[in-house]
């Protein structure tokens, strides 16, 4: 009986997890939906309409040129997520290669790997993204630069460690011992392991980056003004909010606020998943 229950107990936590996945998902979808119903003219002007509060004819009000806050938000986060997305995958791949090199390529390789990996995480990453964006110039290219060049050194160092440790298991021994090329044992034994790790790393970087890419955004140092970007209307309605305009930065930065909570909430999530001592 005391089994059963225990049996039981684990299967309603991982549905549960299962569940929680699928809500951040199914909210992270929603907006990628909504992005492609809406075209320019929905975020266009009409300042027949200007300042008007929430209502159920524009969900998140208008702003001073009478743009719908809801599209442009909505636009918005796409856009920081597509951002987003081109940084972490390209920090991502920078973080595999540097982390196989260290765990593989001899002492000299990892000592000078460990010392850049030292070196970044010493510094905040909003601070060396800002001087690298500034300094190509700001806009697309110089987020997403920014972006592949400042968040790799944590999950290079987990790829490290789960290399080293796979590099020293029993069964890598053994089928070195059978004469098995290096490149056999790679694709057999190491990245397989791998794989979990490099996608939960990512998931988790992908919050971070679509964070900070606002954050810079926001600062005038990221996307162009032109664009409907979350940081460009922070940044923006900034300047009303002493009219009592509060709905203009309010709901954009909420929204904000809760895609990087269901990404981050995904990658959580599928952690437990993996970690069967977690379920």
């Amino acid at each position: 009986m005391n089994l059963s229950f225990k049996g039981k107990l684990s299967l309603n936590r991982r549905q549960r997890t299962i569940l929680e996945i699928g809500a951040a998902l199914g909210f992270i979808m929603a907006i990628i939906i909504g992005r492609f119903m809406l075209d320019e003219g929905s975020i266009g002007t009409n300042l027949s309409e200007r300042n008007l509060p929430p209502s159920f004819e524009h969900f998140f009000g208008t702003d001073w040129l009478g743009r719908d806050m809801f599209a442009r938000t909505i636009m918005g986060l796409s856009l920081s997520m597509g951002v987003g997305l081109a940084g972490a995958v390209s920090s991502a791949a920078i973080a595999l290669v540097l982390g196989l090199a260290a765990a593989t390529l001899g002492k000299t390789a990892d000592t000078i790997i460990s010392w850049l990996i030292d070196l970044f995480l010493s510094v905040p990453h909003l601070v060396t993204l800002i001087l690298i964006s500034f300094a190509l110039g700001g806009g697309f290219k110089g987020i997403v630069f920014g972006i592949a060049l400042t968040h790799w050194p944590s999950l290079a160092r987990v790829i490290r460690a789960e290399v080293m440790q796979v590099r020293s298991a029993d069964y890598v021994h053994i089928s070195r011992k059978m004469g098995k090329p290096r490149t056999w044992i790679a694709i057999h034994h190491i990245i397989p392991h791998l794989i979990p790790q490099f996608l939960i790393g990512f998931l988790l970087m992908f919050p971070h980056a679509i964070l900070h890419e606002a954050a810079v955004t926001f600062l005038g140092l990221g996307l162009s003004p032109h664009e409907p970007a979350i940081g460009i209307i922070l940044s923006e309605s900034m300047k009303y909010l002493s009219s009592g305009l509060w709905w203009l930065a309010f709901f954009p930065g909420l929204s904000l606020l809760l895609v990087v909570r269901s990404f981050d909430a995904v990658g959580e999530r599928l952690r437990v998943l993996m970690d069967p001592a977690r379920t």
